[in-house]
């Protein structure tokens, strides 16, 4: 017992610390003056998980239809406006691709990176509501371990990147994701409106890759920050490494999955289809060539007999 209190006190104490450090622009906004608020959202997230499947055990699913149409295209709309507002501040504060250390100045440009960022670390919680939208219309399948792990953990761990690097490197990984969830979210909202769109949507596994790519990229740039030894916490550049690589792992486990798996099955089921079919075939045409070579004696007979099969 005496170890925990140690190790609590300690952990508190390096909080303190830890505070000291923290980027005193974003002290005020909204979420950021301390992590209870993001982990009681995350913590109710993961509560509906569990309570969410039982309450729709016994009901009838929801359709959600005109509300999921909205939902996507508003997640259109702000995961554009964060690519935008990154990509314009980025540019006109003239950052670097491949090193930028964190400016906590009140430089204009600066503060519309980290409001930016903030906005990104806020759409990873509204993104919780896809997982509320899969449970309301009893689609448990979509709610995969990939899916839980996405959601809680993007939320959680961008209030430390906000709280402490609301600038420099942070602003590589959040446009590109952001840009990648303009795609995605289309490719859902579009799906929401009906079979007749959803015909043409022949794009979705290669969203899958291009998240993927997204990954390797992400460990590239962040190895190359450590190479040249840029200016920006070292353990960050580490920890995104390792959570990038279980990225990786879990996608590349549903790609095959969902995709290369299901095509070989199709492609077993295809080919043992048509070898029965040939089978079928041929011998029918066998029993056809053999009718044939038959001698016909007693056609009277053979008549009466066709037509006793007819009635």
């Amino acid at each position: 017992m005496e170890i925990l209190t140690h190790l609590f006190n300690d952990t508190v104490e390096f909080y303190k610390w830890s505070l000291t450090i923290a980027d005193k622009r974003v002290q005020k906004w909204p979420l950021m003056d301390n992590p209870l608020p993001t982990l009681a959202i995350s913590s109710s997230y993961l509560l509906f998980l569990w309570l969410g499947p039982k309450y729709m055990k016994n009901r009838e699913p929801f359709q959600l239809r005109k509300t999921l149409i909205v939902y996507n295209f508003s997640m259109v709309f702000l995961n554009f406006f964060i690519f935008k507002e990154l990509f314009m501040a980025a540019r006109s504060a003239s950052y670097s691709y491949i090193c930028q250390r964190v400016d906590y100045s009140d430089d204009p440009n600066e503060v519309r990176v980290a409001g930016a960022l903030w906005w990104y670390f806020v759409s990873k919680g509204v993104e919780y509501l896809d997982t509320v939208f899969f449970i309301l219309r009893k689609k448990f399948n979509q709610v995969s371990f990939l899916h839980v792990y996405h959601h809680c953990t993007m939320f959680t761990l961008w209030w430390i990147g906000i709280k402490w690097v609301a600038g420099g490197q942070s602003f590589f990984g959040a446009h590109m994701n952001a840009a990648i969830h303009v795609l995605m979210y289309l490719y859902y909202g579009l799906a929401s409106c009906g079979p007749k769109i959803q015909k043409y949507l022949w794009w979705k596994k290669y969203l899958t890759i291009i998240q993927m790519i997204q990954f390797h990229v992400t460990i590239g740039h962040t190895a190359l920050s450590l190479y040249v030894d840029c200016d920006f916490p070292h353990w960050m550049h580490y920890s995104l490494i390792c959570y990038a690589i279980t990225f990786i792992v879990l996608f590349g486990n549903f790609y095959y999955q969902t995709y290369r798996r299901q095509q070989a099955g199709k492609a077993l089921a295809n080919g043992t289809f048509n070898g029965l079919s040939s089978k079928a075939a041929n011998g029918a045409s066998a029993a056809g060539r053999g009718e044939d070579s038959k001698p016909q004696e007693n056609p009277g007979r053979r008549k009466r007999k066709g037509r006793a099969k007819r009635d």
